[in-house]
């Protein structure tokens, strides 16, 4: 699903945001990327949506490798990956329901389709009620679960989230991660990076720990390694 051969990026010389990164992460796994500011966890996502190039390494997408993938044929890696940025980036002149709406207007989706994928996305998230609001009306709470209604209602196959719970209080931050969760049982492959010590307590995932660009450690569910 997602693989990383002796990854590096380097954005300034004997500098590395990322260092000798390999790993492999399966279908349908539940991953916290966890680590202190600078530690390379951003780097790391944007690698996945290739936001961001190796300077060295592979790294290979449901067997696609991003090294061989021409800019002209993101799209092909794009359309599987949800994206849950940290400020939401949501349209404040939208409606709910039209933020969704967008990555399906992208693809040309007819309406009919479009319509049943955004009530189904929004009632997964809780938010049908809210489909008419716009996004200046709503919580912060609420506008992170739009962002995650708008990164799961193309049916992706991975969905990546940077730091969804870190403007948030516990309580929200737990129902955020909960969302997560059920996403995940349809299979959907989930990456999350988080440096919120309470919610890898809260949530018995696999963690991968970086410091300073390198993979320190990769604990499996109950702590084994």
């Amino acid at each position: 699903m997602i693989e990383f051969y002796h990854v590096y990026k380097q954005y300034i010389k004997n500098q590395f945001a990322i260092s000798d990164i390999s790993i492999s992460i399966e279908k349908g796994e539940f991953i916290f990327l966890t680590g202190a500011s600078g530690a390379g966890k951003s780097t790391f996502l944007k690698m996945i949506y290739k936001e961001e190039v190796p300077s060295r390494g592979q790294i290979l997408i449901n067997s696609m490798n991003l090294n061989l993938l021409p800019d002209n044929k993101l799209y092909k890696l794009r359309r599987d990956i949800g994206i849950v940025f940290q400020d939401f980036k949501l349209l404040e002149n939208r409606t709910i329901y039209e933020n969704v709406a967008i990555p399906l207007i992208a693809r040309n989706e007819k309406k009919a389709i479009v319509d049943k994928m955004v009530i189904n996305a929004l009632t997964l998230v809780g938010l049908t009620h809210r489909r008419n609001y716009f996004p200046t009306h709503v919580s912060g709470g609420e506008q992170q679960r739009v962002a995650i209604a708008r990164a799961i209602v193309g049916n992706p196959k991975i969905i990546i989230a940077d730091e969804p719970t870190g403007n948030l209080d516990t309580e929200l931050s737990i129902n955020i991660i909960k969302i997560f969760e059920r996403i995940n049982i349809n299979g959907i492959t989930v990456l999350i990076a988080t440096h919120d010590n309470n919610i890898l307590k809260l949530f018995p995932k696999r963690i991968l720990r970086l410091d300073k660009g390198m993979l320190v450690s990769d604990i499996g569910i109950g702590g084994i390694s």
